[in-house]
């Protein structure tokens, strides 16, 4: 498969709607779909070659002066252990990690998924990675106030709202209604069989 002129090979990357980098040991940018282009706020041509950490603005990448990959934090960082694990031969599935930021980018720190996959291109053996912000999603398993009562689930704004509304808003989810045998039971009983 030739990385820069297949089409084919092209339209699936940017077909895909994460963020995905294909990367070699270091973590250098060999190639990135449309969406990852995106993610990073830079054109493709100024990302390519560069270390992970550098293009996505990782708040560690300035550490030391060597840069992304080389600091004390960097040895636990997701990407690059999954990078690690993939070209040792092992996919690794959706690891969770917290990604901060550059203050300069402004930014808050985001709960992300990371899948690392191996694969080759003319002999060398690079990582295709897949990044999922699972930013909203994470904030659903804090407590949410809800009422006792009534249970409408009070928002960030102290606004009262349904539970259907709610996961709405925050992840995109839409609720389809039935009734459990319980209620049936208790409520509808005569309609029971």
């Amino acid at each position: 498969m030739d990385l820069d002129g297949n089409s084919l090979y092209r339209t699936i990357l940017n077909a895909i709607p994460s963020p995905v980098f294909i990367v070699d040991d270091d973590v250098r940018i060999a190639d990135l779909n449309g969406v990852a282009s995106t993610l990073s706020g830079q054109e493709p041509d100024a990302i390519l070659r560069r270390r992970g950490g550098e293009v996505l603005h990782c708040l560690h990448s300035v550490d030391v002066e060597e840069g992304c990959g080389r600091g004390p934090a960097c040895q636990h960082c997701v990407i690059r252990n999954a990078v690690t694990a993939c070209l040792d031969g092992k996919t690794v599935s959706r690891a969770r990690m917290k990604m901060e930021f550059l203050p300069v980018t402004g930014q808050s720190p985001m709960e992300l998924f990371v899948t690392a996959s191996p694969m080759s291109n003319g002999g060398e053996t690079l990582a295709l990675v897949i990044i999922e912000d699972i930013t909203e999603m994470s904030k659903l398993k804090d407590i949410i106030p809800m009422c006792m009562q009534c249970r409408k689930i009070r928002n960030d704004d102290e606004y009262w709202q349904t539970v259907e509304q709610y996961f709405h808003d925050h992840i995109g989810v839409d609720f389809s209604h039935g009734i459990c045998p319980t209620c049936v039971e208790k409520y509808y009983a005569e309609y029971s069989g």
